[in-house]
């Protein structure tokens, strides 16, 4: 099979368990998803089989939109609440400052990983180092917001965000900014995604109705759903040639 299942990943599970488990029903070894989520969260997950797979790093590339809950007054060691509580504090700020400092995130931002991530530093992921104990330095890494909204306050006291941002963020690193930037401390309570490189919240399918399709062939998009928002180029036969070289082209050429 080649082409993308647009997977709604559901809480409990990893990406990897939704990867493995269409492999084993699919009986496809060539396959992979496009960003991952961690087990608590929930949403958008595309995966890509056969010569899809080669559009793995393209999709994990591109903007993605969450939808996450913050909780002010409470900082944890993984940032968000399923982590051990590290400081608690009373909230004070009104929900206009509480505004005011979501806002002053948006744009180009210096944000540091968290210790509970899958980066590696010296071959190894720092999740494996938190989780002995240690915290070692981690160097800021450029990513963008480019939309941050304050969307409502829960009847738990939680603000709900709509964050669109770039490849790299971590949207529970975002929480915990936001709190200590009111100096009260944040997490994130909840995390989903509802758009990851053009697929979207509404076209996902939940992990179970594909595994139950009696056709899961008929749930797959083309290869050329990801293109289906650029441009047509019309190649003459000696561009089509470089092309088919992997050779660049400029566009009075095509």
């Amino acid at each position: 099979m080649n082409g993308i299942i647009n997977v709604y990943k559901e809480r409990g599970y990893t990406s990897h368990d939704v990867v493995a488990k269409l492999r084993g029903i699919l009986k496809q070894k060539k396959i992979g998803h496009t960003g991952t989520l961690d087990p608590e969260a929930e949403g958008v997950l595309p995966v890509c089989l056969g010569k899809a797979t080669k559009l793995c790093d393209l999709l994990a590339g591109h903007d993605k939109v969450y939808e996450a809950v913050m909780l002010l007054g409470q900082s944890t060691d993984t940032q968000d609440t399923t982590g051990t509580v590290l400081e608690s504090a009373t909230v004070t700020a009104s929900e206009e400052e509480v505004r005011e400092a979501v806002l002053s995130f948006e744009g180009p931002y210096e944000q540091i990983p968290p210790m509970y991530s899958a980066i590696k530093i010296n071959g190894q992921k720092l999740y494996e180092l938190a989780r002995k104990g240690t915290e070692i330095q981690r160097s800021a890494r450029n990513i963008t917001i480019f939309e941050l909204e304050l969307l409502e306050q829960t009847d738990d006291g939680d603000w709900t965000l709509r964050v669109r941002c770039s490849k790299g963020t971590y949207v529970r690193t975002l929480c915990h900014d936001i709190g200590r930037a009111l100096g009260c401390g944040g997490c994130m309570s909840g995390l989903r995604r509802t758009m990851a490189a053009g697929f979207k919240l509404e076209d996902a399918l939940p992990l179970e109705q594909v595994l139950q399709a009696e056709g899961p062939a008929s749930l797959l998009l083309g290869v050329d759903a990801y293109f289906a928002d650029r441009p047509v180029l019309i190649l003459k036969p000696p561009a089509e040639k470089k092309v088919r070289n992997g050779m660049s082209l400029f566009l009075p050429e095509t």
